[in-house]
């Protein structure tokens, strides 16, 4: 399997490129971005352009792929709608939309989050904008489209939030999460159980295209 990662240098996406560079049925991973990750591994190459929502001049190193990881994306604390929006729907579709007409037989998985209101008319403003995406993906002609919607993630193997209050509240109550996990075993997943469940998905396929932490664990452990 032939895969695009996209967000591979935030949290998930961190621990979503560790699992396809461990993973001995993940043939490559291409990994796009605005900045070079600065790491070298047989599996990986990088494409790097200033604006990863288009792609029209980048189309011919993008053909060939099985599927598109997807876990970028920013915080919404303190943006207006309309410039989450564009971070969030825009970007997100851009790239798709150039994806799908090139690789119409790839899976491509999207992370949003728990919480994310498929009716794009509840009254949070991200789950709105959020739901709106996961709509407009399904919408497009790829081979499958699987949206998770992680709660909780834990950061494994020395992986770090780039958002310098999650990061913060992540060192501070780190200790607490095994317990937590315990208690909550269907809320909270881990970096290398998301990744995990990115593989089994797209090779395997899930039921239904919505994930929630629930799915994402047991898609993970398979």
């Amino acid at each position: 399997m032939k895969v695009i990662l996209f967000g591979a240098s935030g949290m998930v996406g961190q621990g979503v490129l560790r699992e396809c560079l461990l993973d001995p049925t993940v043939e490559a991973v291409l990994v796009v971005a605005r900045s070079s990750l600065g790491q070298s591994h047989a599996k990986l190459s990088e494409l790097v352009i200033p604006d990863v929502s288009d792609l029209t001049s980048v189309k011919e190193q993008l053909k060939g792929y099985d599927a598109c990881f997807f876990p970028l994306g920013v915080s919404a604390g303190g943006m207006t709608e309309e410039a989450y929006r564009k971070l969030t729907y825009d970007l997100t579709l851009g790239a798709a939309r150039t994806l799908a007409e090139l690789n119409p037989g790839m899976t491509f998985i999207y992370v949003s989050g728990a919480g994310t209101d498929s009716t794009e008319h509840g009254r949070v403003m991200w789950a709105r904008v959020k739901g709106a995406t996961e709509n407009a993906l399904l919408r497009l002609p790829f081979q499958a489209v699987h949206l998770f919607r992680p709660g909780m993630i834990q950061p494994l193997h020395g992986i770090r939030s780039k958002t310098r209050l999650y990061d913060t509240l992540y060192r501070l109550t780190g200790f607490t999460i095994p317990l937590l996990r315990r208690m909550f075993p269907n809320h909270i997943t881990t970096t290398e159980e998301v990744g995990r469940a990115m593989i089994e998905v797209a090779r395997h396929g899930w039921p239904q295209p919505v994930l929630e932490s629930r799915d994402i664990i047991a898609a993970g452990r398979k």
